[in-house]
């Protein structure tokens, strides 16, 4: 196999990386042409600069939702799908150095959104220039996609979908090596009912969580706290209150984990047992495959459906639940909302769309798994991993016959979100390594 990443290469790629590190780009405040705030925006035009220079044809959404980079020619078009966008650096005082500055200590690159995803979205970029370098020419157009609220909401591909033609092909670098080829679908939603003038309740926590502890001060407190102890469920009184302990984990593998707001509520249930959404969540139990409600939702791809609630609110006016469900790549979506209508409804509850994210699913057998599958394990000599699923969401899923694909290695350590994000130059060496491989293969 040709090298085609050099020190030279990798050093330019980390200069551009530095760049982007330092333009805080997390969501904020919109402004006219800044969609999602100044800091996306600033990062976003950047890019085109950096794009410019390295000899690409560039776009940059006049709205300001999204860029793109093209380079090469064809009939086809290949697609590497990244995002400027990042989360806020956090607590300041957890970080050993400055977030917004590209610093390099001890072999690897800190500041935040060097693993999510400015770091890989850049190495794919400088994967394409080593190609170039070398004298190839692309048989297909290559089209880098920046987006700009993939932390949020993924505004700003839904707005590239409703603009531009779709690619033939193509990788969103923002995950792990080997590659992920389906993603359950992403169903959030709430559930309402009747209130109660017995009960007042505000548990509110974040959808894609299972809520890790539960709090309760309201009335008939000895027999709420006897009615746990009667499930066996973890749980403490005092000062007026009882906190339900659980096992926080993120939705998508809500079995994993324990929901301190269902215990809560089966053993409420037991006290108050009029309250149609304690009958509900009683019913319910604590199977957070949904079996007592729906029966198996199952498929042959990408296994279960995960159904989390992870918020309970009742007031004299009405009762609603935030749901979140990681669907099965090949179950109908729309006959699956049918059934859970039909199932809340014989307890007087209604379901309301809140959000939809569609599914990924690329065959293993696609020229484009095979192709990457075989290009990471000629590269990496690794022949034990295997293409994944997950109940998670990648850029992928917005676009036609596209896989998440990198840039972390199944060894790297995860600091994406975390306070002092790093990644080792040695790690993203190898990922450009992999990516310029790979490219090389499908469009060379």
């Amino acid at each position: 196999m040709e090298q085609f990443i050099t020190d030279e290469i990798q050093d330019e790629a980390i200069k551009d990386l530095g760049e982007l590190v330092g333009i805080a780009s997390f969501n904020s405040e919109a402004e006219p042409n800044a969609p999602f705030g100044k800091g996306p925006k600033a990062a976003l035009d950047k890019t085109m600069e950096l794009m410019d220079k390295l000899g690409f044809k560039t776009h940059e959404d006049p709205d300001g939702y999204y860029g793109y980079a093209d380079i090469g020619e064809g009939d086809q078009t290949f697609g590497i799908v990244g995002h400027l966008d990042e989360v806020p650096a956090g607590n300041l005082e957890a970080w050993d150095v400055e977030p917004y500055k590209l610093t390099i200590k001890d072999g690897k690159l800190y500041g935040r959104g060097t693993q999510d995803d400015k770091g890989p979205t850049i190495s794919a970029i400088y994967a394409i220039k080593s190609i170039l370098d070398k004298g190839y020419k692309f048989n297909k157009k290559i089209r880098v996609i920046f987006g700009t609220d993939e932390e949020i909401l993924w505004r700003c591909l839904a707005e590239y979908n409703k603009k531009e033609d779709p690619i033939d092909m193509g990788i969103a670098p923002d995950a792990e090596f080997p590659l992920i080829y389906a993603e359950k679908g992403l169903q959030q939603s709430y559930l309402t009912g009747p209130g109660s003038t017995e009960l007042n309740l505000d548990l509110e926590n974040a959808f894609n969580a299972v809520p890790g502890k539960a709090i309760y001060d309201g009335p008939k407190q000895a027999e709420v706290f006897a009615a746990l102890q009667a499930h066996n469920f973890d749980a403490d009184q005092k000062d007026g209150e009882i906190e339900v302990h659980g096992k926080s984990v993120h939705a998508m593998n809500a079995p994993e984990g324990t929901n301190a707001v269902v215990r809560l509520a089966i053993a409420l249930a037991d006290v108050f047992p009029d309250i149609a959404v304690l009958k509900f969540l009683k019913a319910f139990g604590e199977d957070a495959n949904a079996t007592n409600l729906l029966g198996d939702v199952s498929d042959d791809v990408s296994g279960k459906l995960t159904f989390n609630i992870s918020s309970l609110k009742i007031t004299p006016e009405e009762s609603r639940m935030q749901i979140d469900m990681r669907i099965p790549v090949k179950i109908d979506h729309d006959e699956l909302i049918q059934q859970v209508s039909d199932a809340v409804a014989k307890f007087d509850m209604k379901y309301e769309n809140f959000d939809y994210v569609a599914p990924l699913y690329v065959p293993t057998d696609s020229e484009l798994v095979k192709t990457l599958m075989q290009t990471y394990q000629d590269l990496t000599g690794d022949t034990k991993s295997q293409p994944a699923i997950s109940g998670g969401a990648t850029f992928a899923r917005t676009m036609h016959n596209c896989v998440a694909f990198g840039g972390m290695l199944p060894t790297t350590p995860d600091f994406m979100h975390q306070a002092n994000e790093n990644w080792s130059k040695a790690d993203m060496r190898k990922a450009m390594e992999i990516f310029a491989e790979a490219i090389y293969r499908l469009c060379v």
